[in-house]
């Protein structure tokens, strides 16, 4: 039985090209970019000109003195927390203000949103409405009073939902309120210009468009102070101390630029197979509900809940046979409970209860997408009894 993975929102497989160039960088022998010798130097001038390639490439400010800064990190899930933990306490672990996040971010945005209450920090949760798009409306009511900073994602990660994130800064502007943004599902996948956007923090991460997994990126505006989370270390201006990595840095940038030269036709092609395998399982399975249809969503992403089903007796008839799904986020793949954003976007529990996520990848083939489709709806049928 052909495999057949449908996962990509969870992780994407790494593209032999980004292979290619990171074992060139593997065989020119890079040695530590910290170190003060020409060696090192030389490592250092390669890791330097990568950074500033993506900057400009992630649509910021690459050069001159109002260059954006990109940190490096091991992945979204640091980045996120170099982003909340950095901008909401001080050098001595002090609260510098309070915080708005949105009811359905990341696990890694909730914990660091954890870390920061148990440190005093006031947090409040922006609500979303039924599409799973946050209410601007209630936005602009909680920024009547001073915080500091607001967290949206720019994409879901369970539902692909796309969030308006211009308008937010847009409101947040006019208070001097600080933006920070998780564009992990974003990047790579739909515009997520730094400046376009016009958000002061951006996390993102290599794996999740065909990139090595263990290295993500924090883009940080010109001029925003941020506290480090770890110390004893000089390296990236003693915000994110570390040997960093060149050859994971080369394929980072080679992802990035390959999504770059692609992008148009990645997306067309993703979206248009996302449809197909939409539309098949709305014709087969009777009472199958896609979340989030009739809002802008990743093109690869498609959340479909077959109420009366239950998601883990359909996760594991799937990975019988052959197919990789999900339930939600993979950071929470091993519990059980409902999920937050499906249950914050005030979807009845039967919908919650038989929800499963498919996510598509730039490789993934029509004929994968017609297989998927035939299983889901076996599954679908033989689960209903």
């Amino acid at each position: 039985m052909q495999s057949i993975y449908l996962d990509h929102n969870s992780t994407t497989p790494i593209d032999p090209r980004v292979v290619d160039a990171m074992t060139d960088c593997q065989k020119k022998g890079y040695v530590n970019p910290a170190s003060q010798h020409r060696m090192g130097q030389e490592a250092r001038a390669r890791l330097e000109f990568f950074r500033s390639e993506m900057v400009e490439m992630l649509g910021g400010q690459s050069s001159g003195l109002e260059a954006d800064r990109l940190i490096f990190t091991s992945g979204g899930t640091e980045s996120n927390h170099l982003a909340l933990l950095g901008l909401l306490l001080d050098g001595h672990r002090r609260p510098l203000g309070r915080a708005l996040v949105s009811a359905i971010e990341h696990p890694s945005i909730t914990g660091a949103a954890e870390c920061l209450r148990r440190s005093g920090v006031d947090i409040d949760v922006l609500p979303v409405n039924q599409s799973g798009v946050l209410k601007l409306d209630q936005l602009e009511k909680a920024i009547d009073q001073p915080a500091r900073l607001v967290s949206v994602m720019a994409a879901n990660n369970e539902t692909g939902v796309v969030q308006p994130i211009r308008q937010v800064v847009e409101r947040c502007t006019k208070k001097s309120i600080l933006v920070h943004t998780d564009a992990v599902q974003a990047v790579g996948k739909v515009p997520a210009g730094f400046s376009w956007l016009g958000v002061d923090a951006m996390s993102l991460t290599a794996h999740k468009f065909h990139g090595p997994r263990g290295i993500g990126g924090l883009l940080v505006k010109n001029g925003l102070s941020l506290n480090p989370i770890v110390g004893g270390g000089f390296q990236q201006m003693g915000i994110r101390p570390g040997t960093e990595d060149v050859a994971l840095v080369a394929g980072f940038h080679r992802a990035l630029q390959l999504y770059q030269e692609e992008a148009a036709a990645r997306q067309q092609r993703t979206e248009g197979l996302r449809d197909q395998l939409q539309a098949r399982i709305l014709s087969d399975c009777s009472g199958a509900v896609v979340v989030g249809a009739g809002v802008a969503r990743t093109p690869n992403c498609l959340n479909v809940s077959f109420p009366g089903i239950d998601r883990q007796a359909f996760l594991l008839a799937a990975d019988m046979r052959g197919l990789a799904i999900s339930t939600g986020s993979a950071c929470a793949s091993g519990s059980s409970d409902p999920s937050p954003v499906l249950l914050a976007m005030g979807l009845d529990r039967a919908t919650v209860e038989g929800s499963i996520r498919l996510s598509l990848g730039h490789q993934t083939t029509d004929r994968e997408i017609n297989l998927a489709a035939d299983r889901i709806s076996f599954i679908y049928k033989d689960l209903l009894g």
